[in-house]
């Protein structure tokens, strides 16, 4: 739009000019920019219209295009006496507001560099007119001014398009937290619901349960019956536990928590994923001089590694591989990767990956990597996801390293961060 307007008024402009003044334009250079400026404002256009994107790269090669076509007009229609010239400013105010500081810079000095040819040159040329000398004293005046205004605005626009970029990203991270607490409000009120929901029905199966344990003298129980029950008992304990397990995390938010071993922790989420998938191909990767290294005990950073686990295990073909290691550039972080050989998360999927409801198996609330995403962030910790090229799925985790006796503390207000638990969070 600003290149069409400028050709606009120019080349109204120049049709006045050409009609009232006795000098004569080069209409074929004229012409020939003309033509320039009309391919390169279709190219422009189809590019807006087609492009999924358009990087700084692109934008640089547009607004150097503009400096080109300006100077061309210049030489030919004045050079530096031309008042056009100051459109240059104009040109790198587009690039201080919208490129890099690197970029700004280029174009602050190809501004000036131009200005300063085209004076040259100028004077240089007319040196002998009689009327030139009493004139340069005002050119030289408007350079000095053309340079102090380039300098103000490669520095001031550019520090201030930055500021105004970085208060942006700052208020999209904010309305990104603010929504992602709002979804886990409404979770946690949903859990502790049906925590409360679920209480009564658990404990009656157990009654039952145990009455069916018990030898009948009119019905004996065969082996495999006693085993199915037995089964199930335990299964309804575990529902129990985990029930226990919520509640005491929601009387305990906003409380300090300990941190644990590397060892504890691996070992409670392989017992747990052992005995729930005991059919299910797992090989743990921890090396021994690892295992004393603390990480936060919160409940909830345990089940987000379970749930991450357990979608690998049904994604897989044959076999899971979790592993430990340190960050190899921050030796404070812990990376915990999760690898399986299925057949990898769909693009559709992975471009809303961490978000709620987001789920590859119908019949599942799609819950599993945003709760477990939400837990890892809460602690200070990253979760990415790729697909591997020979197939499958790989899931790094990075959680901070604790000291010795050092604790981790929630990392927003307890009222603005409820918890999840629960086994069966996994999509």
């Amino acid at each position: 739009m600003l290149r069409t307007l400028v050709a606009a008024t120019g080349l109204a402009g120049a049709l006045v000019f050409d009609a009232i003044s006795p000098l004569d334009l080069p209409l074929s250079t004229v012409m020939t920019l003309l033509l320039g400026i009309a391919m390169s404002l279709i190219i422009g256009l189809w590019r807006v219209r087609h492009a999924v994107l358009i990087t700084p790269n692109e934008l640089a090669l547009h607004l150097a295009l503009d400096f080109l076509f300006l100077t061309v007009l210049l030489v030919y229609t004045g050079g530096a006496a031309n008042p056009l010239i100051s459109y240059l400013l104009v040109l790198l105010a587009v690039a201080s507001t919208l490129l890099s500081t690197f970029w700004a810079n280029m174009f602050a000095f190809l501004a000036i560099a131009i200005y300063t040819v085209l004076l040259v040159a100028g004077i240089l040329t007319n040196e002998h007119s009689a009327h030139m000398p009493g004139f340069q004293l005002p050119l030289v005046g408007m350079w000095v001014t053309f340079v102090v205004s380039a300098a103000v605005i490669t520095v001031f626009v550019s520090r201030m398009a930055a500021a105004i970029r970085s208060r942006e990203v700052t208020l999209a991270r904010a309305r990104e937290s603010e929504l992602r607490n709002e979804q886990l409000i409404a979770i946690g009120t949903l859990a502790a619901g049906t925590a409360h929901a679920l209480g009564t029905p658990l404990s009656t199966m157990s009654v039952l349960l145990s009455e069916l344990d018990r030898n009948h003298v009119d019905e004996p129980l065969g082996p495999a019956t006693r085993a199915d029950i037995r089964l199930l008992r335990e299964q309804v304990r575990r529902c129990v536990q985990s029930l226990e397990d919520l509640t005491r995390l929601y009387h305990r938010q906003g409380r300090p928590r300990t941190s644990v071993s590397l060892a504890e922790f691996h070992s409670a989420i392989r017992d747990y994923v052992v005995n729930i998938h005991p059919h299910a191909r797992l090989k743990f990767d921890l090396i021994d001089n690892m295992e004393s290294l603390r990480i936060s005990g919160d409940i909830t950073l345990r089940h987000a590694l379970i749930n991450i686990i357990e979608n690998a295990i049904r994604a897989a073909t044959h076999q899971v591989r979790v592993s430990y290691a340190l960050d190899a550039t921050l030796s404070e972080m812990l990376q915990i990767g999760v690898e399986d050989d299925g057949p990898g998360v769909p693009a559709r999927v992975m471009e809303n990956m961490g978000e709620p409801f987001i789920s590859t198996r119908p019949g599942n609330m799609g819950l599993g990597i945003f709760l477990a995403n939400a837990s890892i962030q809460r602690h200070g910790g990253t979760i990415e996801m790729i697909n591997l090229k020979q197939g499958g799925a790989h899931t790094m985790v990075r959680l901070p390293i604790l000291g010795p006796t050092e604790e981790s503390t929630d990392r927003r207000d307890a009222s603005n961060r409820p918890e999840s638990n629960g086994e069966s969070h996994s999509d």
